[in-house]
């Protein structure tokens, strides 16, 4: 098995086992994003999921620029991440004339933050489309096809860990929980935001100091945001904190 196939099973397995009553949609969410950009030609990836109304909202990113850069599509009305979801296919414009005329203000964006193409593909599970994970390259053109397919696995993977066992018409009980994930990701990033603010931390380095944290400790990300908030960092998270200061 080569180092690749190694880290798709683990991938895998590492998606397949959050499947369990309570699981931490929000960690579950940043596992696909970080998985997506090691396995993939990709620079950053960001997954957007619709809240009960239908309305996408950003879940989570791999990286602060992907962050801003799907705010920047919702805003706007405009990217590969909305016209995927609206459609259900995989998006992808591979010319940059072609780009710009499609999608002109993200276009614009997406060069400010150093990325020079994106696309994305559906979380679908057959006709519900759920969400769009959506992958930013630093590298012009699209993903190769060996990229593309691995790219949809991962995201039908995780589509069903969403949904789990649950009939599509189910839509009442993933409606609210995703949406209680929606009001855990807004306590994160603020806590995100005060933890770089008292520290002097980027927001990515804030972030995955909280994550570690939370694992390390088998806390929610959510409790460790509220804390942060309070101003109520423990011992561990203090020392990591620290370490992190000085390198």
């Amino acid at each position: 098995m080569t180092s690749r196939e190694h880290l798709l099973a683990q991938a895998f397995v590492e998606l397949a086992d959050t499947l369990v009553a309570d699981f931490d949609v929000i960690d579950f969410l940043h596992t696909l994003a970080s998985r997506s950009v090691e396995l993939i030609d990709a620079s950053a990836a960001g997954i957007m999921l619709a809240d009960q109304r239908g309305n996408l909202r950003v879940m989570a990113s791999s990286t602060e620029e992907a962050r801003l850069m799907e705010l920047f599509e919702l805003q706007n009305d405009e990217g590969p991440c909305l016209d995927c979801f609206r459609s259900g296919s995989p998006v992808a414009e591979v010319d940059p004339a072609a780009m710009s005329r499609a999608w002109p203000a993200f276009t614009s964006r997406l060069h400010e933050l150093g990325f020079t193409s994106a696309q994305a593909i559906p979380l679908r599970l057959r006709d519900e489309t759920i969400g769009a994970l959506n992958l930013f390259r630093r590298t012009p053109g699209p993903l190769s096809p060996t990229d593309q397919a691995i790219g949809q696995a991962l995201a039908d993977v995780a589509t069903v860990g969403l949904m789990q066992e649950r009939a599509i018409a189910a839509r009442d009980l993933l409606a609210e929980q995703l949406h209680g994930a929606l009001n855990s990701r807004i306590l994160l990033e603020q806590a995100k935001g005060v933890l770089a603010e008292r520290t002097g931390l980027q927001m990515d380095e804030a972030f995955v100091l909280m994550r570690t944290h939370a694992r390390t400790t088998r806390g929610r990300l959510s409790d460790i945001a509220a804390a942060v908030i309070a101003g109520h960092i423990d011992d561990a998270l203090r020392a990591a904190i620290v370490s992190r200061q000085a390198t």
